[in-house]
């Protein structure tokens, strides 16, 4: 009877997560915005929207992933860490929709991803001139996983669904990591410089509870 109940259990936990993640971006919209008022008169700089707009593309992979894996894995504290990526990157990414919202500019630009860093001393990842990187090359220099990737974790099943999840998520926190290095060095919104600081904190800690998982379940 174990067995029957927990499929009839689990899938009903799936529509739960769905919704709070919904409830929790439209609750961080709300907070993006009125975490305007009483910002400083200048406003925001190229680099702070083309961060808001290129992290919210990078967490919306976290969260994809981090539902791919909570659905499916039988681990714990895989579970429970996939739930916290999906929820806190969920706020966040509503957070930074709220600020552009209020910046009054488009949610999408015309620039390719992270041409804001393309001024932050030789660490940006736009390409040359002569030979531009390809939207899946500067995808690939923030950390994400690419399409065979992602089609690899939705159909690896158990422990090794487990392992590819904590290495994909590791690669992927270092990304945002070095994106919030470049925006606390190029932004003029210390709201964002803020908010970003805290965003790599709370990454670099994943980072070592992902670790720790890798070693216990003996990944290679």
């Amino acid at each position: 009877m174990s067995g029957s109940d927990e499929t009839v259990t689990r899938p009903r936990r799936w529509p739960l997560i769905a919704l709070a993640i919904v409830l929790v971006a439209g609750l961080a919209f709300a907070i993006g915005r009125f975490s305007t008022f009483g910002a400083a008169q200048g406003g925001p700089n190229a680099a702070d929207i083309g961060f808001a707009r290129d992290m919210q593309v990078h967490h919306a992979q976290a969260v994809e992933m981090a539902l791919i894996v909570y659905r499916d894995t039988e681990d714990e504290e895989v579970r429970l860490l996939s739930y916290d990526i999906a929820t806190a990157q969920s706020q966040q990414s509503g957070q930074m929709f709220g600020w552009i919202e209020d910046w009054g500019v488009p949610q999408h630009g015309s620039d390719p991803l992270m041409q804001w860093m393309s001024e932050d001393g030789g660490h940006g990842h736009g390409g040359s001139s002569a030979q531009p990187a390809s939207e899946d090359e500067l995808r690939a220099a923030m950390g994400m996983a690419d399409e065979d990737e992602l089609s690899a974790l939705r159909e690896a099943t158990g422990t090794a669904q487990d392992c590819l999840f904590a290495s994909l998520m590791i690669r992927h926190h270092e990304g945002a990591i070095e994106m919030v290095d470049a925006i606390q060095r190029l932004g003029s919104d210390p709201r964002v410089a803020r908010v970003a600081g805290g965003m790599a904190e709370s990454q670099e800690r994943e980072i070592q509870a992902l670790r720790s998982v890798q070693e216990r379940l003996g990944c290679s």
